[in-house]
């Protein structure tokens, strides 16, 4: 089984049903705390809060930290790509996916061209 870090737009096209991403389901998850935020904030808005618990209780466990050496590359990251407007949150699992030598999951067309990245919409 493959290991992928799901920034919370992989999350949310699964919660959403987007066939595309069923061959993601059983893979090995990682994402961070960060991730963690942005999909509680979007299942609140879309849906409610029971779901975002439901969900954010099933995610949780995949969490893993990042250290200061992840902050610093990220932010150089940011700021070599501002014009693309990527988040804060994306840019860590970014690198974070790249340092720990797995694949950055995402559907966001701000990563379409980059390496290290299975890009589904």
């Amino acid at each position: 089984m493959e290991t992928y870090f799901f920034d919370s737009y992989a999350v949310m096209e699964i919660l959403k049903g987007n066939k595309n991403y069923d061959k993601y389901k059983d893979s090995d998850i990682v994402l961070t705390k960060l991730n963690l935020f942005e999909i509680y904030h979007n299942i609140l808005k879309q849906f409610n809060e029971e779901l975002a618990e439901e969900i954010i209780n099933k995610y949780k466990v995949f969490a893993i930290d990042f250290d200061e050496s992840v902050i610093k590359e990220a932010a150089k990251f940011r700021i070599q790509n501002i014009k693309k407007g990527i988040s804060m949150t994306d840019c860590i699992g970014y690198i974070l996916a790249k340092n720990i030598d797995i694949r950055f999951l995402t559907g966001d067309k701000e990563f379409e061209k980059l390496d290290n990245v299975e890009f589904v919409k």
